[in-house]
């Protein structure tokens, strides 16, 4: 998945509008799990009329403490490998298909800026898991580039665009 430029708010509702057919098509509750994005994703969907009937719920989680308490990262993957990390995102989209209850979820970590990066993990860095009850997880890493906006903002397409291949497996 390849983003070509930082997403619109129509673009991003428009992938919202497909997430939304996709999700009634399969019968299936949407859940996100997100730090970095702070609630956007869930924002971008449930700002669609009925989405009451395919989203069920989003935490936003960005200390140490609530990813433990709301999705069950252990504190051992925090620790050894840090809130941004493919381990984290996948214990966060784990956590939010087992304590939420949803048939599909999304977790987003990642450092937006404009401080916080490193040079093993820069302003930019982010990895999004993806997980259908019953399917193993999955997550990738994201390397976004401009201001905070824009990584956010670029995040939030990526989560999108991957629901939707995530409903497509």
């Amino acid at each position: 998945m390849e983003l070509s430029s930082v997403p619109t708010d129509a673009e991003l509702a428009a992938w919202a509008m497909q997430i939304a057919a996709d999700m009634q098509h399969h019968k299936l509750m949407l859940a996100t799990a997100e730090s970095c994005t702070g609630g956007w994703i869930a924002k971008t969907l449930t700002d669609l009329p009925g989405s009451s009937a395919w989203f069920d719920a989003g935490v936003v989680t960005y200390s140490y403490d609530a990813k433990a308490a709301l999705l069950g990262v252990s504190r051992t993957t925090l620790e050894r490998y840090g809130a941004v990390s493919e381990q984290t995102a996948l214990e966060m989209v784990s956590g939010a298909i087992d304590r939420l209850g949803a048939g599909v979820a999304v977790a987003v970590t990642g450092i937006a800026g404009p401080t916080g990066g490193t040079p093993d993990k820069p302003v930019g860095t982010v990895w999004i898991g993806w997980q259908r009850r019953g399917a193993a997880p999955r997550a990738t890493r994201f390397l976004f580039g401009g201001d905070r906006e824009a990584v956010r903002r670029q995040t939030v397409a990526a989560a999108l665009i991957g629901i939707r291949e995530t409903l497509a497996d």
